[in-house]
């Protein structure tokens, strides 16, 4: 039981009377749930998916219509008072108990004005669709989102480089305007139910605590703030080598990620090279079918190549928990796509492909958000591991130098991730508690803090607004640092136990079906019958922690 008692919203309805049979009441309102609310999920899962794959006007605004359909049957204020007295009730089966915990939150964010919810979702759609047509320039030419980070990662022209990353923050103005009108709606919205504001309401309905998570982050910053400098100040060193500059003419489109979320490449071996004539979509499936989660039935229903109008991004979805799962991305053969979609994949067989048919359709799902992440983060470490390469039949020139260079920048990914992350927690929270304030100013600050990124001189642009993840995923990024935190400490559990190896940070797996069955036994079972953390002491023995975070970055 986990009501929220400040909750104030649409009472338009007054509280329902205590059933008489909680067990049996919770089962009737599953039952309606299942029968009223499911296919319009499913609908708007599959126009979402529509809309994202064309780009098309006409699939957005039907992507628009199904999310009304589906947020009108949750806003339904009688059901949510009969559902509030259930999550309040005594109820018996432990699975229909956590089946009304889940839902309660599902419907509570939903207890507003229906015309409130329907500016937030036509807002939030205009966006997306801003995103997914607009294309960074160069020389008056548009060029894909894989051609940028190239000439990002490749170019020692800075003059290039900088009009390539200026370019790409061009989305961020676009949409600026459209993003405050949409904080305003989610604050309001929030507020109407009880809440601060916006961001405090995401946690809660993700079952957690802004509190302790600035806490965490708090910790995180500690641990991490040292190693990153050190960690900073060779890649300076390397970077400004590379493009023939000094180190204090360094610029945020020198770090080769567009946000400095990735590691820049500072070695002369090259990681993309080993994938100018690989099959990436072959070396998924190698290793998947090896260690006993098979996918070619996902990429058979997936859209992976680049074509206009179409998300330039990754993302993998589940439409309807009965084992249709896609993924959309566009792939290239370099590193940063092998990654990306061992990353993918690993979403893909945690949903509804492996957990068990046999749980309830509300639990057949990841038991949080970050437990997903931490499982695509956690197959995606072997793109950078020659060994790995090597074993799912890779032509890797030199596998030694290979993996030591990778080594040398998964230590710097983890590290650049996690101020990266500090960024992103800290922006969204700080924004939706004061929207009005300079929001320009604040996001360099905390880039400058957190990153060691000096903001160019002069710059005063929504450099914000042009990261999708505020519009389309907000308050979410923490989760992608506690996912890498469960990352390292499900595959410690899995080198320890499964492999029983003895370096731990550097374990892989290419075939044994062992490791698959780890997975679906400790991790995919439960579904969502537990929280993230019931989840993590299930699949490793300990609450989430970062032991096995800083033992990786650490070398211990």
């Amino acid at each position: 039981m986990c009501a929220f008692g400040a909750f104030s919203g649409r009472a338009a309805a007054a509280d329902a009377a205590a059933p008489a049979d909680p067990d049996a009441a919770a089962a009737k309102f599953v039952e309606r749930y299942n029968a009223e609310v499911r296919p319009l999920e499913i609908e708007l899962n599959l126009a979402w998916w529509k809309a994202n794959t064309t780009g098309k006007d006409e699939d957005f605004a039907a992507k628009v219509e199904a999310q009304n359909r589906y947020d009108a049957a949750l806003s339904n204020a009688e059901q949510f008072a009969e559902l509030k007295a259930l999550e309040q009730a005594e109820i018996k089966d432990p699975i229909l108990d956590r089946q009304i915990n889940v839902l309660y939150r599902i419907y509570l964010e939903k207890q507003v004005d229906p015309e409130l919810l329907k500016r937030i979702n036509s807002k939030a759609n205009e966006i997306e669709q801003a995103f997914n047509v607009y294309r960074a320039k160069l020389n008056g030419k548009e060029i894909t989102d894989s051609e940028m980070r190239r000439i990002l990662k490749e170019s020692k022209d800075s003059n290039e480089r900088r009009a390539v990353w200026e370019s790409s923050k061009g989305v961020g103005l676009a949409v600026e305007e459209d993003l405050r009108q949409l904080v305003a709606y989610r604050n309001e919205a929030a507020q109407k139910l009880g809440f601060k504001d916006f961001h405090q309401m995401r946690l809660y309905l993700a079952e957690q605590d802004q509190a302790e998570v600035l806490k965490l982050f708090d910790e995180l910053d500690e641990l991490t703030r040292e190693p990153f400098a050190q960690a900073k100040a060779e890649i300076d060193v390397a970077l400004a080598e590379y493009c023939g500059i000094g180190i204090d003419e360094l610029q945020p489109w020198h770090y080769q990620d567009p946000f400095f979320q990735e590691a820049p490449v500072v070695s002369n071996v090259s990681l993309d090279k080993a994938f100018a004539d690989a099959d990436i979509l072959a070396i998924c499936r190698k290793f998947y079918g090896g260690i006993g989660l098979p996918i070619e039935d996902v990429i058979d229903r997936s859209d992976l190549y680049e074509k206009p109008g179409k998300s330039p991004h990754a993302f993998c979805t589940d439409i309807n928990r009965e084992g249709d799962v896609r993924v959309l991305a566009n792939i290239v053969p370099n590193e940063y796509w092998m990654g990306t979609m061992l990353h993918e994949l690993g979403h893909s067989v945690y949903s509804s492909k492996y957990i068990p048919a046999s749980l309830p359709y509300t639990l057949r799902t990841d038991a949080h958000i970050l437990c997903t992440e931490g499982v695509a983060m956690m197959f995606e470490r072997f793109s950078k591991s020659g060994e790995w390469l090597q074993a799912m039949g890779v032509n890797v020139e030199d596998p030694a130098a290979y993996s030591k260079a990778a080594a040398q920048m998964r230590r710097n990914q983890l590290l650049i991730f996690s101020r990266w992350c500090q960024v992103m927690l800290r922006f969204e929270q700080q924004m939706y508690a004061d929207p009005s304030q300079d929001l320009n100013a604040l996001w360099w600050n905390l880039v400058e803090k957190y990153q060691l990124i000096k903001r160019p001189t002069g710059r005063d642009a929504p450099d914000y607004a042009a990261k999708i993840h505020v519009v389309s995923a907000p308050c979410y990024y923490h989760n992608y640092m506690m996912g890498q935190l469960f990352a390292c400490q499900v595959h410690a559990t899995i080198a320890r136990d499964v492999l029983h190896a003895t370096d731990v940070p550097n374990a892989f797996y290419t075939d044994d079906k062992n490791v698959g069955e780890y997975m679906k036994s400790r991790v995919f079972a439960p579904g969502a019958t537990l929280s993230w953390n019931e989840l993590t002491k299930h699949a490793t023995g300990e609450p989430l922690n970062a032991k096995a975070f800083a033992a990786e970055f650490s070398g211990e």
